[in-house]
């Protein structure tokens, strides 16, 4: 079987520090690649991949600000497109666009549903829903006006988390510093709780750091910025527990299963794939605002790290998500050459 895997191109793959989509489709390239399967990875000319790599960006748009992203983004899907007959499936990570090439290529394209940006893309998935194969990474994550062929969960590359068992005794925010990743939230329960606070991740809103994080910010809630894979395993492993208190229906949420693999249990609000990815009371706490979070603080010692670590392991790993695309793949090829 060869395989395209269709990256997207605002970060490189895998990303240096934020790029979730990115993420997983390195994952994705390199698991399969490790079963032995023929894969090319279409992604960015600085991506790395132990596979093929076929590029005609060399950077970025997030990390190139002089290209433009729309041209960025034609040129990188048509140029896989062009290439479709070298392939046996194609795995489109690149949301809705690549589809409107779909009816015009002979390979069958299975594409994952990283999440809906707005409602108004998704006509452009019932379009062509009974000429392609959609697969959703979250039960919560369906579109009632979709079909699905299976659900397969984000899978992390373990051994790439460290495990530990001796943490120390702040909390830890990870993740975009955004309105819909509830950073002021978790600044709240820091405060209400009197505990120490790391917060960690991109600022994607510059308003919103300006008026609900940096006036927060002291010896207690340190602002620490974006984290390599290195200095995030620390800060994971280290936290006592880590604050998602999400304010949208959060697709999956890496952060989530990455915390776990560390031992870490999560606190988060109990929105969109949050009690697919959580064992309340034995992986951590499903709460629905900043004073549940608070009480449900005190019960954190309770959790015992190693089932947060087996939990995540045998849910989200890199080798469980892999098999589950490729028996997806066998599935759509089988079904095709019935035809």
């Amino acid at each position: 079987m060869k395989v395209a895997v269709l990256s997207p191109v605002a970060w490189r793959t895998p990303p240096r520090h934020y790029g979730p989509w990115e993420q997983v489709a390195s994952n994705v390239a390199e698991g399969l690649t490790d079963l032995g399967i023929e894969v090319t990875l279409f992604a960015t000319g600085d991506s790395i991949t132990s596979g093929k790599l076929d590029a005609v960006i060399d950077m970025g748009y997030e990390e190139d600000k002089y290209q433009d992203a729309k041209v960025v983004e034609c040129l990188h899907i048509s140029h896989l497109m062009e290439k479709s007959a070298d392939f046996d499936i194609i795995h489109n990570h690149f949301d809705f666009l690549p589809l409107t090439y779909s009816r015009l290529v002979k390979t069958p394209m299975v594409t994952t549903i990283h999440g809906f940006s707005s409602p108004k893309i998704v006509p452009v998935y019932k379009k062509y829903n009974m000429t392609s194969s959609y697969i959703s990474i979250s039960n919560s994550d369906r579109s009632p006006e979709l079909d699905y062929i299976t659900t397969v969960y984000n899978g992390l590359r373990t051994s790439d988390f460290i495990y530990q068992d001796e943490p120390d005794d702040y909390l830890l925010f990870l993740g975009r510093i955004h309105p819909d990743k509830g950073t002021a939230e978790a600044i709240m329960i820091a405060q209400k709780s009197m505990s120490r606070l790391l917060i960690a991740g991109i600022i994607q809103d510059q308003n919103y750091f300006d008026e609900k994080v940096a006036p927060h910010l002291n010896e207690e809630i340190q602002f620490v910025g974006h984290v390599g894979p290195e200095h995030r395993n620390k800060l994971l492993g280290n936290a006592a527990a880590l604050l998602h208190p999400i304010n949208f229906h959060e697709p999956f949420g890496l952060s989530v299963a990455e915390a776990m693999l560390c031992g870490t249990p999560v606190i988060a609000f109990d929105k969109g794939s949050m009690p697919e990815l959580i064992l309340p009371g034995k992986t951590g706490f499903l709460v629905n605002n900043v004073d549940e979070a608070v009480e449900v603080l005190q019960q954190v010692v309770g959790i015992h790290r190693k089932d947060c670590h087996l939990w995540a392991k045998s849910q989200f790993s890199q080798e469980k998500m892999v098999q589950d695309y490729y028996e997806a793949y066998q599935l759509i090829i089988d079904s095709l050459n019935r035809i």
